[in-house]
């Protein structure tokens, strides 16, 4: 295949209100956009959403990556050149993985357009098709903003709800409330602590006063914490979601005799793109333990439709699906076909079936 040349960008689009999360406030998209070009004019993309919160990146670690190693990947050809670079170098993809997964996302949107092959069909997986259900995601907000964004799911019929806790119970409670008594058919509630509690005592104590039989709890210990994760899991019956403290391939270890009291939130960005992904998927399926497919606050198309390639494939151990908020929450996409979630969380993917590479055209200047 024709040498390309990589270039990078500091990708700030606006949201169309500001995001609060555990540790940060946002009012834009903090990613890179990393560009593979060749001279006949192909032009593959790839994204990365650096979170210093949760793997060490910033903008400009990612940055900094990408300009070190930037001449060895305008070298490759093929996809065996770049598996062979990353097999070398696993640990420096540990420390970047947003980095690399714009890098390499870029590469095979590039090689497939190239090819006139899709993702899927570059890497011999089967074709993304059919439907996809998205989950509700509701933050921190006060009660009335929660009221607010909860009618707004449940209107469009969402029945699936990530609902995140702040450790304030009366106000986390009345979010609870809420949600039971709108008319939703088939609630599932699950829960994102942010790391929230110190201990398990903790945790269990406040679980329990809600009285209610959620789907699963998220990062409810420190990050790295398994073993009071475990004792969290045990003592509720619940499985514990694993976002955070599951970066790479060899934490798995950790959940090796219990596969019942865990499942992995894979992000693609936090776990270094699409292979990465796909491996970790595939460990997780030997080992009997469900995943979610997970988002970074702010992702553009580019994600969400990466993300479509490990949920097709593993959707036998999918659980949830989030992200594809596209712009309901940007004020403009990167593609003019941005990928979003419609009625009842569902997002069609009849459109992307077999489109050469990601299938996402990058807008027009206005």
């Amino acid at each position: 295949m024709s040498p390309v040349m990589l270039t990078i960008e500091k990708l700030e689009i606006p949201f169309k209100q500001a995001f609060a999360h555990a540790t940060a406030i946002r009012s834009c998209t903090e990613s890179i956009l990393v560009k593979a070009e060749s001279s006949n004019g192909v032009i593959g993309v790839g994204e990365g959403c650096p979170r210093s919160y949760v793997t060490g990146e910033t903008i400009q670690t990612a940055s900094d990556f990408f300009d070190s190693h930037r001449e060895a990947w305008e070298q490759f050809k093929c996809l065996e050149d770049l598996k062979v670079w990353m097999a070398s170098n696993s640990q420096r993809i540990d420390m970047n993985p947003a980095s690399w997964c714009a890098v390499e996302l870029a590469l095979l949107d590039h090689w497939g357009q190239s090819q006139g092959q899709s993702i899927e069909a570059f890497l011999n997986l089967e074709e993304v098709t059919g439907q996809f259900h998205y989950s509700a995601v509701l933050g921190t907000e006060n009660v009335a903003t929660f009221e607010k964004q909860a009618q707004q799911f449940s209107a469009l019929e969402f029945c699936d709800f990530k609902v995140k806790v702040t450790g304030n119970f009366e106000n986390d409670r009345q979010k609870i409330e809420f949600l039971k008594k709108r008319p939703i058919k088939n609630l599932r509630v699950r829960l994102d602590a942010n790391n929230l509690w110190k201990t398990p005592a903790e945790a269990v104590t406040y679980l329990k006063r809600f009285q209610y039989p959620f789907m699963a709890i998220e990062e409810p210990l420190p990050v790295g914490d398994y073993e009071g994760c475990r004792q969290i899991s045990q003592q509720l019956g619940l499985p514990i979601i694993l976002d955070e403290s599951f970066l790479r391939m060899e934490q798995v270890h950790q959940l090796q005799n219990d596969p019942q009291s865990w499942i992995l939130n894979i992000r693609i960005s936090k776990m270094g793109g699409i292979l990465r992904s796909l491996a970790i998927a595939e460990e997780a399926k030997s080992r009997g333990i469900p995943i979610i497919i997970g988002a970074q606050v702010g992702e553009t198309s580019i994600l969400t439709r990466a993300a479509l390639t490990v949920a097709n494939h593993y959707r036998d151990i999918l659980l949830a699906q989030e992200g594809a908020f596209g712009t309901y929450l940007l004020k403009q996409d990167i593609t003019d076909s941005p990928l979003m979630f419609g009625k009842r969380g569902m997002l069609d993917s009849q459109a992307l079936s077999r489109q050469p590479g990601l299938g996402l055209p990058l807008a027009q200047p206005a």
